[in-house]
């Protein structure tokens, strides 16, 4: 039984390698996934659902946590990111591996900072992978929900039953899932057909998952079918839409200004004028002649207006540098505009490091291992080598901001 689950498991990580992933073939397909992937009904780790892994992330990282780059991984094992080398993954959502990060430096004589890996993202408990709960945060910040409880389930749902009809309708039955709605080649669903909602996430009507957190918005998003990828040549452009900031409240409800007692950054509102010229002007420190035609930066991500549109949606879901255009006042300011879903490599799941002044120095991305004398300064490389700090920007080049670039809550305020 033990042999027949390795090749079951080893066969489906085979089909979405062929890039089988955006159709009806590929493991999850939009909805619930084979039952025998998860399940075992003879010879399971946990006892109370049956499941493959001794808890429900680890029976996810299964999966989603072998060795490669490839469109569904989002999980770099151990093995493959020995010190000073990246998690390999470049994943919209980032990389879990980056929680097992941790950065010990001198910014400056006399002081020592350790930037403990936990930091990094949400901490998924996978206790067959090493994860653990967030030592410093008992509860999601700015909610009450238990970090011990937190899984990959918690947000996206295992078992896949909220779909998008036909209408536009967003429900848990009424039509069966034919295949995944997420990507910018998904087609829409005819009369009597679904597809899934954006990567399984929980929304409107679906059951609570682990936390016990009852979703009542829906996270409208497309991404290109090839997503996971270096951005050195071209962003991978995410087109996010209605519910985005919302639906992140389900667990960080007091991280929004309008019912926070905390002074908090704005979210799910309109960027106005002066905002949005600003991102479609800026292009580096000092440098402020950029155009809306060509100012879409994949680092500082915005939602298009409120739109669940997804004909919209798909047209603006890309890979190619074709889709270059900044936003629109009506477009929104989100939380993902400042930070990743999954983890990436700075403090707090940061997009970018909001930890020093500078995030390009001399030309080049910092490191100990820089090949410019200022950058691999300890105030500046921050414990990295040049490959981890350029890794946690997807491997956008630095000659795409300036030669000396500050912090990129520049893109929307440019005070540099």
């Amino acid at each position: 039984m033990k042999g027949l689950k390795v090749v079951f498991i080893i066969m489906c990580a085979a089909l979405l390698t062929l890039g089988l992933s955006v159709t009806a073939n590929a493991f999850h397909a939009g909805g619930v996934a084979e039952c025998m992937g998860c399940h075992n009904i003879h010879d399971a780790k946990s006892t109370s659902a049956l499941l493959a892994g001794t808890d429900i992330s680890s029976t996810c990282i299964n999966c989603h946590g072998v060795t490669g780059a490839s469109s569904y991984h989002i999980v770099t094992p151990d093995a493959d990111m020995p010190a000073g080398t990246p998690p390999g993954n470049r994943t919209p959502g980032g990389d879990f591996g980056w929680l097992k990060k941790t950065y010990t430096y001198s910014p400056r004589a006399g002081s020592n900072v350790t930037e403990a890996g936990d930091t990094h993202g949400h901490n998924i408990v996978a206790v067959d992978f090493g994860y653990t709960a967030d030592g410093t945060n008992l509860t999601a910040p700015g909610g009450d929900m238990d970090a011990t409880q937190l899984s990959c389930n918690s947000c996206h749902d295992n078992h896949g039953k909220l779909r998008r009809l036909s209408d536009g309708t967003i429900a848990t039955t009424g039509a069966p899932i034919i295949a995944s709605g997420s990507y910018n080649n998904s087609a829409d669903p005819a009369a009597g057909q679904a597809v899934g909602v954006y990567r399984l996430l929980r929304g409107n009507g679906s059951t609570a998952g682990s936390g016990g957190k009852t979703f009542s918005a829906v996270f409208n998003a497309v991404v290109p079918s090839t997503y996971n990828r270096s951005e050195a040549t071209a962003p991978t452009r995410v087109a996010y839409g209605a519910g985005i900031s919302d639906w992140c409240a389900t667990c960080h409800s007091d991280m929004h200004s309008g019912t926070s007692s905390k002074m908090t950054h704005p979210v799910n509102q309109g960027l106005g004028t002066d905002v949005a010229a600003n991102y479609n002007a800026y292009i580096g420190s000092g440098n402020m002649t950029g155009t809306n035609a060509t100012s879409y930066d994949s680092i500082v991500p915005f939602q298009s207006d409120n739109t669940s549109d997804y004909t919209v949606l798909r047209s603006l879901a890309d890979n190619t540098n074709t889709v270059k255009t900044g936003p629109a006042t009506s477009d929104r300011v989100m939380c993902l505009s400042c930070h990743r879903a999954h983890a990436t490599g700075w403090k707090h799941m940061t997009r970018w490091n909001n930890e020093g002044e500078l995030i390009i120095v001399d030309g080049v991305y910092p490191g100990t291992d820089s090949p410019s004398a200022v950058g691999v300064l300890a105030k500046w490389a921050q414990g990295r080598t040049v490959a981890e700090t350029s890794k946690a920007y997807n491997d956008k080049p630095a000659t795409a901001y300036a030669s000396y670039q500050r912090s990129l809550c520049n893109k929307c305020h440019a005070k540099d």
